[in-house]
């Protein structure tokens, strides 16, 4: 048999990132802040309850025991090797060349189109303390989301060192903002609707109008963004077991967060209140008014403020170090592989995407309200990431099928789990799309047409990526994998 040739390594200066600077403290902090609780929840709110109504908590459940079927998928493909590239490499070797080039293709664009609805809260939030008539300001809300933008992208250059640092500063002021707004939530004397439990059941979904699969899409986005720790791997210490046990860890957290403020926000505030579409995007400032009124309750600002920034960051983070990935192995431009000599930043992606970036601003405008632009981000990204979240879940369970009937734990986390989450994620985006309109579908699937170009281009080119590996070289990972249990 002859043996493809395999990507060479690269540990020449201009390709190596800062290694081994990141502990597992870090890791949990980077899953959180990527997942951005408070930014999720103010940003996703009202577009889930548009979705399902009242079935908002029985979403986030269902969608959440999936997810954490992707997420124990990344922990253990991540013990194959540490790659920026993270989902791009690894389902390169698991599953095929084209469908890591397109897992990676995927977080890049669903990323890329984040950046333009990232902004949103965070400018309807900010100028909302001075004047509610302009929080629902188009052209002045882009602005001020652009100029913070600008200041993340700044933070990301660097060096991961100083970005992390903020993350911790940033992560626990929001965690303890919204910890001390859930209990007034909770507590509050005044509830608008009983508490039920059937929230939570199957069963609240006949009566919503997108169906189990419409709220899903937008709980998917809630929870995306954990994943930020697989990409920085190559810069944490023991790179290939922390990254998956930090995002683990922060998955956890995470969920029973948008499960408490979910539940709050149908006690707390009425139906109109949530699916009025100048709350759209600031869903927890009427909370904070609803528990605290006056300039206490504009302290979850801060909480917003804050996620904001620090999901920016991470987003920046996942998708300049995927593109570096692409770039270093030639499957996009080699430039992109390129970093900084003192800060040891994927300086030459980090401008790409800021370019990239300012322009779809400019190009969100014609998508009309605040509320459509949301709705129209949340839901093309959701159905990229069910592209590369499923494609991760089934690596797992195609490169260690040899593996998953050698104990119950491998049985239910490196089988069951993961395929239930792959199975998941593809019939959800397969039930969504005939529910979408048409700019949620040219957003979301036109964006992935795009990576068809560069991907057959530099295939065309013979490039080493496009070699399937070889059967001793599967071999060789799963019997490392063995002696690292």
């Amino acid at each position: 048999m002859t043996q493809a040739p395999e990507i060479p390594a690269f540990d020449t200066p201009e390709h190596s990132l800062k290694a081994g600077v990141l502990g597992l403290f870090d890791s949990v902090i980077m899953g959180v802040a990527g997942v951005a609780p408070a930014y999720s929840i103010a940003g996703s709110t009202a577009v889930l309850f548009g979705a399902v109504a009242f079935g908002g908590p029985a979403a986030l459940l269902y969608c959440g025991i999936a997810m954490f079927g992707i997420v124990f998928a990344f922990s253990y493909l991540g013990r194959v090797e540490a790659n920026a590239g993270a989902s791009y490499s690894w389902v390169r070797r698991a599953l095929h060349p084209f469908l890591g080039f397109l897992s990676g293709w995927a977080l890049i664009v669903s990323a890329l189109i984040f950046m333009v609805i990232a902004t949103i809260p965070v400018g309807s939030t900010l100028i909302g303390l001075f004047s509610n008539s302009l929080a629902s300001n188009k052209p002045l809300v882009t602005v001020i989301g652009a100029v913070f933008f600008l200041l993340m992208v700044a933070a990301v250059a660097g060096g991961v060192t100083v970005t992390v640092t903020v993350q911790i500063i940033m992560s626990c002021i929001e965690l303890a903002l919204l910890l001390l707004f859930a209990s007034l939530a909770i507590f509050h004397a005044h509830h608008v609707t009983a508490f039920s439990w059937h929230w939570f059941s199957p069963s609240i979904f006949h009566h919503s109008a997108g169906g189990f699969f419409g709220g899903a899409l937008v709980a998917a986005f809630y929870y995306w963004g954990w994943d930020v720790t697989a990409n920085l791997n190559e810069e944490t210490k023991s790179a290939k077991k922390t990254p998956g046990l930090g995002g683990i860890i922060g998955i956890i957290f995470v969920f029973l967060l948008f499960e408490v403020f979910t539940v709050a926000t149908n006690v707390v505030l009425s139906a109109h209140q949530i699916s009025n579409p100048n709350n759209a995007a600031d869903i927890l400032s009427v909370l904070g008014q609803a528990v605290w009124h006056g300039w206490g309750g504009k302290l979850i600002v801060a909480a917003v403020v804050l996620s904001t920034v620090a999901t920016i960051e991470t987003t920046l983070i996942q998708v300049t170090r995927t593109l570096f990935a692409m770039g270093r192995d030639n499957t996009l431009p080699k430039m992109l592989g390129r970093i900084h000599p003192k800060f040891q930043t994927p300086v030459v992606a980090t401008g790409v995407v800021m370019i990239i970036s300012l322009l779809l601003f400019v190009g969100a405008q014609s998508l009309g309200s605040i509320a459509n632009i949301l709705s129209a981000g949340i839901n093309s990204i959701g159905l990229q990431i069910c592209i590369y979240y499923s494609l991760a879940g089934l690596a797992v369970v195609v490169l260690y099928r040899r593996q998953i009937f050698k104990s119950p734990s491998n049985f239910i986390f490196m089988g069951l789990w993961p395929l239930v989450g792959a199975i998941f994620m593809a019939v959800m985006f397969a039930k969504v799309i005939p529910t979408l309109d048409a700019t949620d579908l040219w957003v979301g699937l036109g964006a992935m047409a795009l990576g068809l170009i560069p991907m057959f281009y530099y295939w065309s080119k013979k490039n080493p990526y496009y070699e399937m590996p070889s059967k001793e070289d599967r071999h060789a990972v799963v019997e490392e994998f063995e002696q690292n249990l």
